[in-house]
């Protein structure tokens, strides 16, 4: 009798004394327990690596191996397979040459499904190796995506509830429209469009009326990304959902409306912000995910690199003085501040911010939202922390001399105060506040430290490969000429883009920081309003490291490219 493909694996891992017996008892009390595949459980637990176990396998099976997040498979090949079925036996589709289907599989000897698929196909099939990890990774990324989902609940809204009327702004039927919302298909396509956005990492979900269509799209590491197309019928019952959720009113579509609610999804905890804002063809609805999970991140989890936090670090260790994270919208100065404010979140400490709006509820720390409505402002909330007996203060932006000066005289009397300004780079921060209004002399004297920041995107890890980049192309973006001597024979790198990326070469951000620590003889600058240019090239002559310096050690490192290294920062 043959052996079946886990006799034969354990059998030739003990003889190679790759693993223990005592580590094969543990993998397989695990496997039974969690019902899963014996390979598997031994590289979850660490006992070898993913490799050596696609090694033995494809030695053994003398079949090939294939790494499934290097490939783009055609739509026509995987509708050739249903997703229950893929799932069932956790196999793939992959291409088909002539009449033969390659078909991934994690355990090839199963010939049951091989004959299976073989019958339901009508092709020959020829099985590769692929870990069960993977095919599970690209079932999610190719079934079940949320256009053909959407597209099977479009269909079942036209076959039992009929046609969905466009209604016109002046005419709303509220309680009708109401009901509507509160539909089968209109609740699952929200969700279907919730959770597809955030599976695919998405930190923005933008919902646009266009004339004939309703137009979905993802922000997935800064870029905006084309997800889905309703059709209009469905526009205001969609809307209508949205705001049902959020607590607004639905009969409101004249004025720009803020709300937001909370779901959790697979255990997982995500707070949405929501802005509505009435445009041409009804009404535009941005939606920020604001995941809670990201609160613990720590400063080293940012991806700066390791002087850039060092010189920032340094700036925390200060018990008073105010200290600045400059940037432009969306270049993830939040999720720093928020991350400072965990690193000093003790008990001894009193922390109270001013934000507007609260985006994470952070427990141990008092936050006050801004409500400009009724009068509380950031300098209101100032005013009223201070007679708080704070130690540290976070006020979420300063954007008026009021705010800059009370928080700079907090900064004297004794408070650790950490803000935020739209500066391009950090010695911009300090001529901002002079142009405020801030005395000159205020300024150097509480202000230690401001930092520059920027998010770039990460290469692939699934799809990275070595770039061929002239020297007469980076010749022309390098700064010190000196350096490029160094890079030659270095090897460079680009994502070629597969389905885990979106096909954009790219994985994922990571924060670049260009950080000012203000001395003696940059506070005697500042009283004497020397230009903030000239404040720079004090600062990188004692050893400053401006934006673009760091970003390109990161194209150095292999960690980015000189596209993002361009895009991000400017010529200094």
């Amino acid at each position: 009798m043959a052996k079946s493909l886990k006799d034969r694996l354990v059998e030739v891992l003990l003889d190679s004394k790759l693993i223990t017996k005592e580590q094969l008892d543990k993998a397989l009390k695990m496997q039974k327990k969690e019902k899963s595949n014996i390979g598997e459980v031994l590289v979850k637990e660490g006992f070898i690596t993913q490799k050596d176990l696609m090694i033995i396998l494809s030695r053994e099976l003398n079949i090939p191996p294939m790494n499934l997040a290097r490939y783009k498979i055609s739509p026509d090949v995987i509708k050739l397979i249903p997703e229950r079925i893929a799932k069932q036996y956790h196999l793939l589709p992959v291409a088909i040459l002539g009449n033969t289907l390659t078909l991934a599989m994690s355990d090839p000897l199963n010939i049951f499904a091989i004959d299976d698929i073989r019958m339901l196909t009508k092709f020959d099939i020829d099985p590769v190796l692929a870990t069960e990890s993977d095919i599970k990774e690209a079932i999610n990324i190719y079934y079940g995506t949320a256009s053909t989902e959407m597209s099977q609940i479009l269909e079942d809204a036209k076959e039992k509830e009929g046609e969905l009327e466009v209604v016109e702004h002046e005419d709303i039927d509220i309680s009708r429209l109401t009901e509507e919302s509160k539909k089968a298909p209109i609740v699952k396509m929200v969700d279907l469009m919730l959770a597809e956005a955030l599976k695919k990492r998405a930190s923005d979900i933008h919902i646009e009326p266009c004339e004939r269509e309703l137009r979905i799209r993802y922000r997935i590491d800064g870029a905006l990304h084309e997800a889905l197309t309703l059709p209009k019928k469905n526009q205001n019952a969609v809307l209508a959902r949205l705001k049902i959720m959020s607590k607004l009113d639905i009969t409101e579509s004249r004025l720009p409306q803020d709300g937001r609610f909370k779901i959790r999804l697979e255990g997982r905890e995500v707070d949405f912000r929501v802005s509505v804002l009435p445009v041409s063809y009804g009404s535009k609805v941005v939606l920020r995910a604001l995941d809670k999970s990201s609160l613990g991140v720590g400063l080293d989890k940012l991806g700066f690199l390791k002087e850039e936090l060092e010189r920032f670090e340094e700036g925390l260790k200060r018990p008073y003085g105010m200290l600045l994270l400059t940037g432009p919208t969306g270049c993830g100065k939040s999720t720093t501040l928020y991350s400072i404010l965990n690193k000093l979140n003790t008990p001894e400490k009193n922390i109270i911010t001013v934000e507007d709006p609260v985006e994470y509820q952070v427990e141990g720390i008092t936050q006050i939202p801004v409500n400009a409505d009724i009068g509380l402002t950031f300098s209101a909330g100032l005013r009223g922390l201070l007679r708080q007996s704070p130690d540290i203060i976070m006020v979420g932006e300063i954007r008026d001399f009021e705010t800059a000066d009370i928080a700079i005289k907090a900064s004297l009397t004794g408070e650790l105060v950490l803000s935020t300004l739209h500066t391009n780079d950090a010695p911009g921060a300090i001529t901002r506040l002079i142009d405020m209004g801030v005395e000159p002399f205020l300024v150097a004297s509480s202000i230690v430290l401001t930092a520059a920041q920027r998010l770039c995107r990460r290469i692939c890890p699934h799809c990275k490969e070595e770039a061929d980049i002239p020297m007469a192309v980076l010749e022309r973006v390098w700064i010190n000429k000196a350096e490029m001597d160094k890079l030659k024979g270095k090897k460079f790198f680009k994502g070629r883009g597969c389905p885990k990326c979106n096909n954009t070469g790219y994985y994922g951000r990571m924060g670049t920081l260009e950080v000012l620590i203000i001395d003696d003889a940059i506070r005697d600058m500042i009283i004497k309003c020397v230009p903030a240019d000239q404040l720079k090239d004090y600062a990188v002559k004692h050893g400053m490291s401006t934006l673009r310096d760091n970003a390109l050690k990161k194209f150095i490192n292999g960690d980015t490219t000189l596209e993002e290294v361009l895009r991000i920062t400017t010529v200094e």
